[in-house]
């Protein structure tokens, strides 16, 4: 069994887009501990928010990581979605954990302000005092509540006294820092020819790929851990501490890791590196999605490649726009 959870393949099971109405899926997801179970079915109505979210985490890691050597790719068939490749403790996992904690609480969030669950609405706690020249209206997203169910779910099987668990949770809780730290004040307008006359506010989250740029920011600095172990009442019992005392110690912003990455250059079942080999690479770039680093230094070949496109558009009064197919010519660099 992966020492990730297996429960997020919700994201990629379409069996789970009647979760909502249907107490009884909750027994056929995957990997859910007792604690997760009960929460599902107390719960249910908010759990297709819960599998959106892992979703819209994985898709933004895909997004991330498109030009890097792993690409955050999933594997089909399989319950441990992204194969063995997240078994070990490194800065990879801890992103995805981050992400995928991130979106269950992005999406119960937008779903709460959407009216989508009885049992959640709008944020009426932290709104204080308006601002000069407007007043709070809409519907301000319930972030400590999209937060709370991505805890109470996401962490619910990390209680184990190890490091791996020491780890996600940390990593988790770092995902979710995240969207409350980009929540910001959204306004409208309202007046004859929105002059402005009144301007509500509200909280909102930003687009999640904001979210992704952040996050992906922490993985570039995350900070290396080492394992120490200490005994406890309970046992003995793994803790993280920073392997270098001369770098910041991480806050709850930072993302952690223990274990070093595998290059990805090349195939391997063990380590679910899937290699890079026939890849797309950026001929002009010279960062890790150029081809000198993303193909490992084996070289790339190249072919080219006709595309129709849209051009010589015209703009007609009043209103369409009118253009010609034109066919272009372009290289496509892939790695040998």
């Amino acid at each position: 069994m992966a020492s990730y959870p297996i429960w997020w393949s919700l994201a990629v099971g379409h069996q789970y887009s009647s979760l909502g109405t249907q107490p009884i899926l909750c027994g056929s997801i995957p990997g859910l501990v007792p604690k997760q179970l009960r929460f599902c079915r107390n719960y249910v109505e908010i759990m297709p928010s819960v599998a959106e979210g892992v979703k819209i985490g994985i898709q933004e890691c895909q997004h991330q990581f498109r030009g890097r050597r792993w690409n955050c790719t999933t594997v089909s068939n399989n319950l441990a979605i992204f194969g063995p490749v997240l078994d070990k403790a490194t800065r990879e996992s801890a992103f995805v954990h981050a992400i995928a904690s991130a979106g269950v609480a992005f999406a119960v969030t937008r779903a709460c302000a959407e009216g989508s669950a009885t049992i959640c609405g709008c944020d009426t706690r932290h709104k204080g005092p308006p601002g000069e020249g407007w007043k709070w209206g809409g519907c301000s997203e319930d972030v400590e509540f999209g937060s709370m169910v991505s805890r109470e779910f996401a962490d619910a099987r990390e209680n184990r006294p190890d490091a791996r668990s020491a780890m996600n949770r940390h990593n988790n809780e770092a995902g979710r820092v995240s969207v409350n730290d980009n929540m910001f004040l959204k306004c409208k307008c309202h007046g004859l020819s929105g002059s402005c006359e009144v301007k509500t506010c509200w909280w909102s989250q930003p687009d999640f790929r904001v979210i992704g740029d952040y996050m992906k920011d922490k993985y570039d600095s995350a900070s290396e851990m080492v394992v120490e172990k200490h005994r406890e009442s309970r046992g003995w019992v793994e803790t993280l501490r920073p392997k270098y005392n001369y770098f910041k110690p991480p806050t709850e912003r930072d993302l952690v890791y223990y274990e070093n990455s595998p290059n990805f250059c090349d195939p391997n079942p063990h380590t679910g590196s899937f290699g890079t080999r026939d890849r797309v690479c950026n001929l002009t770039s010279h960062g890790i999605d150029g081809c000198d680093l993303l193909c490992c230094g084996r070289g790339h070949n190249t072919r080219t490649e006709k595309r129709k496109e849209k051009c010589h558009c015209i703009f007609h009064w009043c209103c369409y726009v009118s253009c010609q197919e034109c066919t272009r010519v372009y290289d496509v660099h892939t790695c040998k």
